[in-house]
């Protein structure tokens, strides 16, 4: 067998956490080091591998095949990602929609010029549901996409929550509407306005002396996040928070409803159900920096997203055995 792939990890948040422990279910990948822009000695890792300071980073070329990196799209990546290809190669997870070819270009401007591959924007959307959105209009050019997410909790929406005076804990659920899922499965092709897609339920633990209407007046007007959904507004204990809401769920579906031939409906769907989000997105990362390594050895440089990823690259596995199980 090849000598195993060497990962480094940087950060070690949820998504960290995830990859050490998505690693460790791949025989072909080990772990090396964790780098981390905290005291390294304040850091405790599961797998014992060394924790070393983030400016330290460039020592360590030689020791390392796939960097993946771990932290954030607002603050993070942006920064991370143009900064790190230059040196290695690398995966992440950035996910500001909008701002993906402007980020794409920046770390293809770093990567190619010096032979470095950067898989960018992996995850589950953007990424596996971004290539059942590519395949169910590739294959059904006449039909809709529809896509849904949840029932999930939503990291962003819960951190608006959180930031309402009088609000001391909280969390937010997004949920599909039934009704609407149905509709799109039925290959009728629906016009849904954003408020018929989803729902959202938050549960709220208020400072004391906070007054309830006010903070649920506040939450479900506030625009960009609330204000276009129903919404409903559960306050509960803080304990009840932690014991419920301490799980990071998610899922969602990808529809395509389109029309053959004369009027014959078809609908393409995927789905996911998650427990962990953070920990079912470490593992797709940790699949693609396998097929990251594997396209810069055959001389693929610069950056590339799912779409440019044969699916055989995820796979430990060879192309004859492929053919042979899976085909």
């Amino acid at each position: 067998m090849d000598t195993k792939t060497r990962i480094g990890i940087v950060g070690y948040g949820n998504l960290g956490k995830g990859v050490e422990s998505a690693i460790s279910q791949n025989d072909d990948l080990t772990l090396t080091a964790v780098f981390t822009r905290r005291n390294p000695a304040e850091l405790k890792v599961h797998s014992g591998v060394p924790v070393l300071p983030l400016d330290d980073i460039e020592s360590y070329v030689n020791d390392i095949d796939v960097l993946i990196l771990c932290g954030g799209s607002k603050n993070d990546l942006p920064e991370q990602g143009p900064a790190l290809s230059k040196l290695f190669n690398t995966v992440d997870s950035f996910d500001t929609h909008a701002k993906i070819p402007e980020y794409f270009e920046a770390v293809d401007a770093s990567a190619k010029p010096n032979g470095k591959t950067a898989i960018i924007s992996v995850g589950w959307d953007p990424g596996l549901f971004s290539i059942n959105r590519l395949y169910g209009e590739s294959i059904l050019p006449e039909g809709a996409t529809y896509t849904f997410w949840g029932k999930g909790l939503s990291q962003g929406h819960s951190d608006a929550v959180r930031r309402i005076k009088g609000v001391k804990g909280a969390v937010q659920y997004t949920i599909p509407v039934e009704a609407a899922v149905d509709k799109v499965r039925s290959g009728s092709q629906p016009e849904l306005s954003t408020r018929e897609k989803h729902t959202r339920e938050c549960f709220v633990v208020l400072e004391e002396g906070a007054d309830a209407a006010q903070v649920e007046q506040a939450i479900v007007t506030m625009p960009d996040y609330f204000a276009d959904y129903d919404t409903t507004v559960n306050f509960i204990s803080e304990a009840q928070l932690k014991e419920e809401h301490a799980a990071m769920p998610h899922g969602g579906f990808v529809i395509r409803s389109g029309k053959t031939g004369e009027s014959n409906n078809q609908v393409m769907e995927f789905s996911l159900t998650l427990e962990s989000n953070p920990e079912f997105t470490s593992s797709v990362l940790v699949a693609y920096a396998r097929a990251a390594y594997k396209m810069n050895k055959n001389g693929e440089t610069g950056a590339r997203t799912v779409f440019d990823v044969a699916p055989g690259l995820l796979s430990p596995k060879s192309a004859h055995e492929l053919r042979k199980e899976l085909l």
